[in-house]
């Protein structure tokens, strides 16, 4: 069961991260490698970057680094979120890729598994996103001090699965982020009534059957952008392992 991450210190309203992440077995695949990059698969249940704690040494840059002393996060994928990451092996290349993701040159689908059945085939979610000292590490949807958020979304399948001995009704959705807010994915998919299964923070974990979700049901399918070096489109796959 995936328990909430973060507990508020009071009476001064600090909000402490007490996260500590549980050792993850699951090893980094490697989908695409020359000398000026790597793309890979995260799994599951692996940080991106270390944590402050010391329990949370384990991450995707520190196996990384073992083997390509040079490399850099071009961009994160949360703690539950699987999927495609780029890592640039030395500065120059970080630079000209984090050029192309503030440029929006870079497009990104993922791959959920959304509580509930939607209606319609397809649809747009058009909603700013807001950050909230008195929620954090939640984020809200807030017209007034919002930034412009926007995501489409496509249905692949309607399913009833079988959880903790209830069927219960999931939609199988592309998703594609236009921007790029903190957990934008999960709050516009909480904000259309179906929260993405085994969400913690947005609403996953609520429904009858859905309390012991293994995973947040979210991977980084679909990663398009321009070599940096040799200019040639990069059109990388990674179908969901759910």
């Amino acid at each position: 069961m995936i328990a909430p991450r973060f507990q508020p210190v009071r009476p001064m309203s600090v909000i402490v991260d007490t996260f500590i992440a549980p050792p993850c077995s699951a090893a980094i695949e490697t989908l695409f490698e020359d000398e000026h990059l790597l793309l890979i698969n995260k799994p599951s249940g692996l940080l991106s970057l270390s944590g402050k704690n010391p329990q949370n040494l384990d991450s995707v840059h520190y196996r990384l680094v073992q083997d390509h002393s040079g490399c850099t996060l071009v961009h994160r994928l949360d703690f539950g979120t699987s999927g495609i990451m780029v890592v640039a092996k030395n500065k120059t290349i970080n630079a000209q890729l984090c050029q192309q993701f503030s440029q929006r040159a870079v497009s990104k689908a993922y791959s959920a598994l959304l509580c509930g059945h939607l209606a319609g085939d397809e649809g747009v979610i058009d909603a700013p996103i807001a950050k909230d000292p008195a929620i954090f590490p939640l984020m809200k949807i807030c017209a007034a001090s919002g930034k412009p958020s926007r995501s489409r979304y496509q249905v692949i399948e309607l399913l009833d699965q079988l959880m903790q001995g209830q069927v219960v009704p999931l939609t199988r959705v592309r998703l594609v982020p236009e921007t790029g807010r903190t957990h934008q994915l999960r709050i516009h998919s909480q904000l259309l009534g179906h929260p993405i299964l085994g969400c913690d923070l947005y609403g996953g974990l609520q429904l009858p059957g859905c309390e012991q979700a293994p995973r947040l049901m979210l991977h980084a399918s679909e990663l398009d952008f321009t070599h940096p070096v040799s200019g040639e489109p990069m059109q990388i796959r990674c179908a969901a392992p759910f």
